[in-house]
């Protein structure tokens, strides 16, 4: 490896702002200890600010805040930075297109001639179908929420219920939780005194930071998402489907997830039980499993499937 190959190498590991140990660096750089000491002062000429701990436990830690490269990545975290960007500039999520292939293009100019080369074929030569049916999201909404999540600050908004009421909420952020195609807010409710999940499409304007910390509290059962798919569960639904599958209830629990209840009946038979304000899932998931099904409930499912089941069969002949 030449000695700017490896300046670069161990750059990049510095880049990740743990202590490493000078045997671990020297390992992953495979030279001795002493060519070490001469790159990382090498690196400190170039304005890098690099603390080092002598001793047996001695090693080296970039300085927080200091100074980086406009760039740098190995190989496969390139692909991976092009790979995330191309799949949100696709739609992935919704309001973010048009910033994500901005970026995208900006992390390709970049990329060194032989990696610009590689990611600049990924976004030329990939296609894909956009996702629709998601909402909106307001790229500043959910950065200034991400940061008061991070600061223990109180922040307020503007927030539109389902029913299309607009209240003024001030809370202490906990978590975002992404759920599928949407987006929510965990947080501590002050004025109502509760935990509370809100839609972060429905944040009505940007919220606005408070300045005032607060000292944060411990979310019920301790995992945000799991609280908030907790609530949408137990959110009233226009439908209750129930539905006995000729599968065995690994299979149905594969493609449902976490978006309804399997009860086993047997080796090869399941009952799915889900409750929804649209059949056009249940429809969905019926269809992929490719099984043989009764449904017990409710006969809208039933009425729908006997439709879709006609136009179909008219469609064959």
């Amino acid at each position: 490896m030449s000695t700017s190959a490896r300046m670069l190498r161990l750059l990049s590991l510095l880049q990740t702002h743990r202590f490493w140990s000078g045997g671990d660096l020297a390992g992953r750089l495979e030279v001795s200890e002493r060519t070490l000491r001469r790159d990382v002062e090498r690196l400190r000429d170039l304005g890098y600010d690099v603390d080092a701990v002598r001793g047996a436990a001695g090693g080296y830690q970039l300085r927080a805040g200091g100074a980086m490269a406009p760039l740098l990545l190995e190989e496969d975290e390139a692909v991976a930075v092009a790979v995330g960007l191309r799949a949100a500039a696709g739609g992935g999520v919704p309001g973010f297109e048009d910033t994500t292939l901005q970026a995208l293009t900006k992390v390709i100019a970049l990329m060194p001639p032989r990696l610009r080369r590689r990611m600049a074929a990924l976004q030329t030569q990939t296609e894909g179908m956009a996702w629709s049916g998601g909402p909106v999201l307001d790229p500043a909404v959910l950065t200034t929420l991400a940061q008061a999540c991070r600061d223990d600050e109180i922040v307020s908004f503007a927030y539109t219920a389902a029913d299309g009421s607009g209240t003024t909420r001030r809370v202490e952020p906990h978590r975002l939780v992404n759920l599928g195609r949407r987006w929510y807010l965990a947080a501590w409710d002050r004025d109502r005194g509760d935990w509370r999940s809100f839609r972060v499409d429905r944040i009505a304007e940007p919220p606005a930071t408070s300045g005032q910390r607060f000292r944060p509290r411990e979310i019920p059962g301790g995992d945000a998402a799991a609280y908030v798919s907790r609530g949408l569960r137990n959110r009233p639904r226009q439908h209750r489907v129930v539905v006995e599958l000729a599968v065995p209830a690994a299979t149905a629990e594969s493609a449902v997830g976490r978006w309804a209840e399997v009860t086993a009946l047997g080796a090869d038979r399941c009952r799915m039980t889900m409750d929804t304000d649209t059949l056009d899932w249940p429809v969905l998931v019926l269809a992929g499993l490719d099984c043989d099904f009764t449904v017990a409930e409710p006969a809208e499912l039933s009425e729908l499937l006997g439709r879709l089941g006609a136009r179909f069969v008219g469609a064959s002949r």
